[in-house]
């Protein structure tokens, strides 16, 4: 094998660019306890999670029917989600954009 073959073997990811309809979303952490401290049990199936926007497709960004933005907070179903082994204990997903159900707002923004 050759030098160059071994680098690019070894070579890390320094961005993800997701194409098409789609976003990237950094999963919030799970929550372990309820507010009221009831503990969650570690297999719990819970069918919609949050997320920040780490980064939106060229084609999500130029249509104005899709109104969010890197960093905002949302709540998206995460069936269709392609997890991503990018940054190790943070967890990346690629959401189609029609799985992005929410977004959170401060009221007056």
């Amino acid at each position: 094998m050759s030098d160059s073959t071994s680098k690019a073997r070894t070579a890390k990811l320094e961005t993800v660019e997701p194409l098409g309809k789609r976003v990237l979303i950094r999963k919030d952490a799970d929550k372990k306890q309820t507010k009221g401290g009831i503990q969650l049990p570690d297999n719990i199936e819970i069918p919609t999670i949050t997320g920040r926007i780490v980064a939106i497709s060229a084609q999500i960004q130029n249509d104005t029917d899709f109104p969010i933005r890197q960093y905002d907070r949302v709540l998206f179903n995460p069936k269709h989600a392609i997890p991503v082994d990018f940054e190790g204990d943070n967890q990346l997903f690629v959401v189609p954009i029609e799985d992005v159900v929410a977004v959170f707002r401060k009221a007056g923004a």
